[in-house]
């Protein structure tokens, strides 16, 4: 077993890594950009080494200076995480070159399965099932669109290289393509470098259903069961569970060995998942998946495998990197139970899952698990902690195992009803959502459940009353005052026979929130909308206060309320309509409409790339262009983008 390692990664994956080296007595180097130098990751490392500025170019992603950084301090491995470096080829060649382990698969490994067509083409010749489509060099759109006629629509494009849903695209209409190619290549481009795509057919009720691998350095090979990752928003996963719902044995059996198969193929080592689509729409049938692609890494969603079978594979990654053997064979694998994993993330689902940024002022989970179940939260970050525009918002991912898919799943709601976060936009409320979805609750979920159910499941429900008297009491301050065997300590002012009442300015989204607090020996009331609304009514509800705002929490949703300065001012220049401004931090990529421009509500202005995802900033209204953003320009949250010609 190695004595030291470096973890060339961030966040979650990284806190991940360091508890089961800790564990095993093996000491940890962590990296860190500017924007991480106080990171909990930085802060659980026995060492720590300064890479770099905050963007990925400049630190994550600079194999050299990781590399640098494991020489200086005597690690004699490098983890990588996922994402990043974990799945370059050239960076493990470098690893190697400088005498050090890479904890993970070989550089050969790795480029057998980068490339998804090459894969898919080298998985065909090892009699794994792939998914009907073009998977060749030319790259011409007069050919790229003559197949996909070929294949027949709807058909998807997709980046050769990478995956998480960027360079991927639906296409429904043959006069679409050639816009969807340009959208799928330009991401492509961005997020790996290459912008050569394939296209296969669409599959009409597709599952994505992948097998967790593992193999090691002397030929042998195991699988660790199925996990489900069909709940996935923009080809993001949301949800995942293991098993799968409604699986079979004979297509369990089917895809296992066709996945082992697929990992023999290249003498795989190391963790690694192997992606299928299922053809769901006459149920689950052994003869009805495909070979999508290999991810050459450890898994976000590895936890729920962990779960249920009760293999630590970070453990086994160390081991086998290590020169250990597999530390079991497959008939000592066994599945137990259920397990669910929800990705917590800072994003808006009420715009798109627009992603968001913010100082994390409230974090809590619960304490203790739910009823006969067991309970994981990973995470990277702590109350305080700020929600960077340079890398991927996920908070944290909670995980839950029971004895049944039912239980497991009752358990994972309670989890997230529990959980409390203020101070940046979060989907809690959505993950609770589609976690009661009546689909979702029966397994009958694919790949579009989440689209065809988004206005329900976004859907947020305005505060009630109670709700509304909290925040008020809240942002009065009654709720910190100190204990105290002063009687007039527990009023806010006094006044000869009457009670005082005096105004909370509040606002929930654009709407000012007439509240009225009043106090007196009698105690303590909110007046709303001339109803009376007593503080014993709302002892029990849960409250965040952090700086102008407050934030109610009612189950899984939290209400938040801006709490108005009495002696301050509005911004009017913020509240007109003569400006489109950036939702976010980020780079103007592309530019649709110029100065002089007359547009239309609706209309494409412009496409924002932040957060590693391409978003499209359209025309709220009809209006003439007065000034727009440049292609190139890195703009903050609140930037001008778009100046309208304001109407006389």
């Amino acid at each position: 077993m190695f004595s030291k390692i470096l973890i060339a990664n961030r966040g979650e994956i990284a806190c991940r890594v360091i508890r089961t080296a800790r564990r095993l007595g093996v000491k940890t180097v962590a990296v860190y950009s500017d924007a991480d130098a106080r990171a909990l990751h930085v802060q659980m490392a026995d060492e720590a080494v300064h890479i770099g500025p905050s963007p990925v170019g400049e630190s994550y992603l600079r194999g050299d200076k990781i590399i640098a950084a494991a020489k200086e301090t005597g690690a004699e491995a490098i983890h990588p995480g996922y994402g990043f470096l974990s799945e370059n080829p050239d960076f493990v060649d470098q690893v190697v070159a400088a005498d050090l382990t890479f904890i993970g698969p070989s550089a050969t490994s790795i480029r057998a399965m980068g490339l998804k067509d090459a894969a898919k083409r080298l998985m065909e010749k090892a009699g794994v099932p792939v998914v009907p489509g073009y998977h060749g060099e030319a790259q011409e759109i007069v050919v790229l669109a003559s197949k996909a006629r070929e294949i027949g629509y709807p058909v998807l494009i997709k980046a050769r290289a990478g995956g998480g849903g960027k360079g991927m695209r639906r296409v429904d209409d043959p006069d679409d393509f050639a816009e969807a190619l340009s959208g799928a290549r330009r991401e492509a481009k961005t997020a790996f470098g290459d912008d050569r795509v394939l296209v296969e057919k669409y599959v009409d009720k597709p599952r994505h259903i992948e097998v967790q691998v593992f193999g090691d350095n002397y030929g042998n090979a195991v699988h660790l069961f199925e996990r489900d990752c069909s709940a996935q928003r923009r080809h993001q996963k949301v949800i995942e569970e293991a098993p799968a719902p409604g699986m079979t044995p004979e297509l369990r059996a089917a895809m296992t060995e066709a996945a082992v198969t697929a990992a023999k193929a290249i003498s795989y080592s190391g963790a690694g998942t192997i992606e299928f689509i299922v053809d769901a729409s006459q149920g689950l049938q052994a003869d009805r998946f495909w070979f999508m692609e290999m991810n050459t890494r450890l898994q976000v969603e590895h936890p729920v495998t962990e779960m249920v079978t009760g293999v630590d594979l970070v453990e086994w990654q160390l081991r086998v990197a290590s020169g250990e053997t597999l530390p079991k064979t497959q008939d000592e694998i066994s599945l137990n139970g259920h397990a669910f994993e929800a990705r917590l993330y800072a994003e808006d689902a009420t715009k798109g899952f627009l992603p968001a940024t913010g100082t994390l002022h409230h974090l809590k989970f619960p304490d203790v698990p739910p009823q006969d179940a067991s309970m994981r939260i990973e995470t990277g970050v702590r109350a305080g902690d700020s929600v960077s525009p340079f890398y991927d918002p996920m908070i944290a991912k909670l995980v839950v195992h029971a004895s049944s898919r039912e239980t497991s799943l009752a358990a994972l709601r309670d989890v997230l009803a529990g959980t409390e976060v203020a101070g940046s936009t979060v989907n809690t409320a959505f993950l609770a959502a589609l976690a009661s979805d009546r689909d979702f609750s029966a397994g009958d979920v694919d790949t579009g459940l989440i689209g065809r159910h988004q206005d329900a499941l976004t859907a947020l429900p305005l505060p009630d009353s109670t709700a509304v008297a909290a925040a008020a009491f809240a942002a009065s301050g009654l709720n910190e005052r100190q204990a105290s065997n002063d009687p007039w300590s527990g009023i806010s002012g006094y006044a000869h026979f009457h009670g005082l009442e005096r105004e909370i300015r509040l606002k929930y989204g654009e709407h000012e929130v007439p509240a009225r607090l009043m106090t007196g020996t009698d105690g303590a009331a909110v007046r709303l909308y001339g109803e009376i609304v007593k503080r014993a009514a709302v002892k029990d509800q849960r409250v965040a206060r952090w700086p102008g705002h407050v934030t109610v929490f009612e189950g899984a949703v939290g209400h938040t309320f801006s709490v108005s300065d009495p002696l301050g001012r509005a911004d009017e220049a913020l509240a007109g309509t003569g400006s489109l401004r950036a939702p976010m931090p980020g780079l103007v990529k592309v530019v649709r409409a110029a100065k002089g421009e007359n547009v239309t509500k609706g209309q494409p202005l412009l496409i924002l790339e932040a957060m590693k995802m391409e978003h499209t900033i359209a025309a709220p209204h009809d209006g003439l262009i007065a000034d727009i953003a440049a292609e190139g320009e890195q703009v903050s949250d609140g930037t001008v983008l778009v100046k309208f010609v304001e109407e006389a």
